[in-house]
């Protein structure tokens, strides 16, 4: 039966229209940007005013003060004094510029031959499965063994004379480079690669603008391992019938018993081998200008 009345509709909740969100965007910030205010900077350097070279300086101004003190026999270790002024002596009657520019000579020869190998054949193997099966099998296998090893059999094959010394160097000079750009050129980002691909990028320009440059860290790591293979294997070369170099002055000064000269030498192979990591650092900083990195605090 029918009251006359109709019935009351429900009131249906009304749907809160949600507001545009806000789209955030990430930043990136510079390194520069984040090295804090000025008084953290002042902190930081006066705490380390050489940087990483802070404790080395140290570590000479007190091996000099306890050399002066007696505390540091000069058999042992003389002071580094002694050694600058070991080093002048033989500059002055020319045998430490002699010594030194045969050094470097080797070093150089071998160190091109090594890179122009290493680079090559590891651009083929990271590109190329033929040349990683071709390579990387060898390279593997020969890698382990050590630099002194390898020495009595390049004199056997090769004599005592400069080949030997030169191959030796370039023989520890190559391996690292090698390695190391095999793995980097195999370590770039597979998805540029596929966007470069879905872009319709050529196989040339794949390898010009994205392979190479992408692998162009793991080749400043392989050319900072190479530069400083090549000085061991200086230092292996010239302890073996060497009438000329910095290993053949340590051992005449061995001979003689003049420590003085032995640190000498030792000192111009850290002083090369420091000048060569200095070199990688100016190329990172060049060439990697595009890749954040971290940064302490």
């Amino acid at each position: 039966m029918s009251t006359g009345f109709a019935p009351a509709r429900a009131r249906t909740p009304r749907r809160e229209v949600a507001a545009p969100r806000e789209r955030t965007t990430e930043t990136f910030t510079a390194p520069a940007g984040r090295e804090g205010s000025r008084l953290t900077r002042l902190r930081r350097r006066v705490s380390w005013p050489l940087g990483i070279y802070t404790t080395p300086v140290a570590i000479l101004v007190l091996w000099q003060v306890t050399s002066e003190l007696g505390w540091l026999p000069e058999k042992i270790a003389p002071a580094p004094t002694a050694i600058v002024q070991a080093g002048v002596d033989l500059w002055k009657i020319g045998e430490l510029g002699t010594d030194l520019t045969t050094s470097l000579r080797r070093v150089g020869i071998g160190l091109a031959i090594g890179l122009t190998i290493g680079i090559t054949t590891g651009i083929i193997a990271g590109l190329l499965r033929s040349g990683e099966y071709l390579f990387n099998g060898v390279v593997q296998i020969v890698h382990t063994i050590p630099l002194l090893a390898v020495l009595p059999l390049m004199i056997v094959w090769f004599g005592i004379d400069e080949l030997t010394k030169v191959l030796l160097i370039s023989f520890g000079a190559g391996l690292p480079m090698y390695l190391n750009l095999f793995a980097a050129i195999r370590g770039v980002d597979q998805r540029l690669i596929e966007m470069a691909r879905a872009a319709g990028v050529g196989r040339a320009r794949l390898i010009t603008r994205v392979l190479l440059p992408g692998a162009l860290p793991g080749f400043l790591v392989g050319l900072r391992f190479s530069l400083a293979y090549s000085v061991l294997g200086l230092v292996a070369a010239e302890t073996v019938n060497a009438n000329a170099g910095i290993g053949y002055l340590i051992n005449r000064a061995q001979t003689y018993l003049r420590t003085d000269q032995v640190y000498l030498g030792l000192v111009i192979y850290a002083v090369l081998g420091l000048l060569a990591d200095q070199f990688v650092r100016i190329l990172e900083r060049v060439l990697l200008q595009w890749r954040p990195s971290y940064e302490a605090q």
